[in-house]
């Protein structure tokens, strides 16, 4: 197959011969074509591609121009020199083959390696190459992967795409529908199917309704199930359904209909997440709540194509009360974590794509977020087996640490993939930027220790803010209720201010 690559891609596969043996992580962003770059890698021997889910098995078959063997299910390979498999079946097979039976393995959706499942495989086998390609931003929420790879030797993320003219800009909106997921179980990391359906059955009247008030151009909406893609298309003058069972013929003439115009809006269940190409879908309405940003993201990939007369993608959220679950919404793809933000006041994340971060911080600076942000970073030590040493930090929609002093803030910045930041002008690890800031904070602010070790704050601050301090937080946060607060709050919100 003659494909012609574009100068971002050749890079990424120079970059990929450049770094040798050894195991690397490269980030392109969904749009940039991550499928036609690895297949287009020079083979010096086989190469296994690993994948975890099963469409995403066959789905490179069509850029190699080699033989290509599948394990998945009942298909097995005959020797050829590229394998596709998903991971759940080759940690069942990898027996089956020699420990150097490959001279490259490919790990498509990386983000995900950091599982059990995915590190028995690379136990095993003994490649010389091993290759992690990954859409997902920085999360400092996410697992790390710095016990799989040694380093990221390309990236190329969904910024880049849209400001260098590869992807289309997308303008996000939000509209609640009315669902309720606080007691759908989650299951493989996301919503369990069944109870999702569930939980979302009677919100076709108000998908339907957002279509009409919302939508411009050629929509592609996501649907939990075929059952409700059909009730949302009933709803909708002239759309269509796509499922599983649409035969081949039928759904590329519907997929025609869309681009042409003859066909307002497709509504799908899980069909359009991998490897359609419309570049006229101008809205995208994500009816699918998912807590994989994967999936978000590759929802959301399939309306960032280029057309003439397209001036950005329209993204539309749908979204509902979620307790204490996460949910991707449009900040997701940029890796931006809400629980620092007050859900009374995500409603407010809406506009163009690269103003959500500054938004997301703005509406993260209240009293409300700045006491409950202990618990946060808590939660964010204890999933990355970080030691904080109890300093008292402030964690930022971007990832960022933040820590008020009196008349300065200290911050590190957001980890990457791997679990390193840029602190002190050094790539360093994030524990080891933890640690510093601790000697840091030990030898220049001893006296200052109720401020920012939270131990010493709870002993100091436990008792009910004092006269003085709630005048000052009434003065400072105008309309916010101080009655309640403890010294260690009121001393929390005074120091915020005043480091402002």
């Amino acid at each position: 197959m003659n494909i012609h690559l574009r100068e971002y891609q050749q890079e990424c596969i120079d970059s990929i011969i450049h770094a040798g043996p050894g195991a690397w992580l490269a980030v392109m962003a969904t749009g940039l074509g991550k499928t036609v770059t690895f297949a287009n890698l020079p083979r010096t021997g086989r190469t296994l591609i690993l994948s975890h889910r099963r469409e995403l098995v066959t789905q490179p078959r069509k850029y190699f121009d080699c033989d290509y063997g599948i394990e998945l299910g009942t298909q097995h390979s005959h020797g050829e020199p590229v394998v596709s498999a998903s991971v759940q079946t080759m940690t069942h097979r990898m027996n089956n083959f020699a420990p150097d039976e490959f001279d490259r393995i490919i790990c498509d959706e990386a983000h995900h390696s950091g599982a059990k499942t995915y590190h028995d495989i690379f136990n095993y086998f003994q490649p010389r190459q091993l290759i992690g390609f990954t859409a997902t931003p920085n999360r400092s929420d996410s697992v790390r992967l710095d016990d799989v790879f040694q380093d990221i030797v390309f990236e190329r993320d969904l910024k880049w795409g849209i400001q260098n003219g590869y992807l289309s800009d997308i303008y996000c909106r939000r509209v609640n529908i009315g669902y309720d997921l606080s007691h759908v179980k989650t299951s493989g990391g996301d919503y369990a199917p069944g109870e999702l359906e569930e939980a979302m059955d009677g919100t076709a009247d108000a998908i339907a309704q957002a279509y009409k008030d919302m939508a411009i151009g050629a929509t592609l909406v996501f649907a939990v199930s075929v059952k409700q893609s059909e009730e949302i298309a009933k709803r909708i003058s002239g759309a269509a359904v796509v499922s599983g069972k649409t035969p081949p013929k039928e759904r590329q003439a519907l997929i025609d209909g869309l681009a042409n115009g003859s066909i307002p809006c497709l509504v799908n269940c899980m069909v359009f997440t991998e490897g359609t190409d419309i570049p006229r879908v101008e809205t995208v309405i994500i009816a699918r709540p998912t807590q994989s940003d994967s999936l978000y993201t590759q929802m959301v990939g399939r309306g960032l194509r280029l057309a003439p007369g397209k001036d950005k993608l329209n993204l539309i959220d749908c979204v509902g009360a979620t307790g204490s679950r996460s949910l991707c919404t449009a900040p997701s793809l940029l890796g931006i974590d809400l629980s620092p933000v007050p859900e009374k006041k995500q409603q407010e994340l809406e506009g163009l794509l690269f103003d959500l971060p500054d938004k997301a911080t703005t509406l993260s600076d209240c009293p409300e977020s700045w006491i409950r942000n202990v618990e946060i970073v808590d939660l964010w030590a204890k999933t990355q087996s970080y030691n904080t040493h109890g300093v008292n930090w402030f964690k930022q929609p971007d990832g960022r640490m933040t820590l008020s002093l009196p008349h300065k803030r200290l911050t590190i910045p957001p980890a990457d993939k791997l679990g390193r930041c840029n602190f002190g002008g050094r790539i360093v690890t994030m524990q080891y930027a933890l640690d510093n800031a601790y000697k840091m904070l030990c030898r220049d602010y001893a006296k200052e220790k109720y401020i920012w070790d939270v131990s010493a704050a709870k002993r100091w601050g436990a008792q009910p803010a004092s006269e003085k301090q709630m005048r000052l937080v009434s003065r400072m946060c105008k309309g916010f209720d101080c009655t309640e607060l403890t010294k260690l709050e009121a001393s929390q919100i005074l120091n915020r201010r005043l480091a402002g």
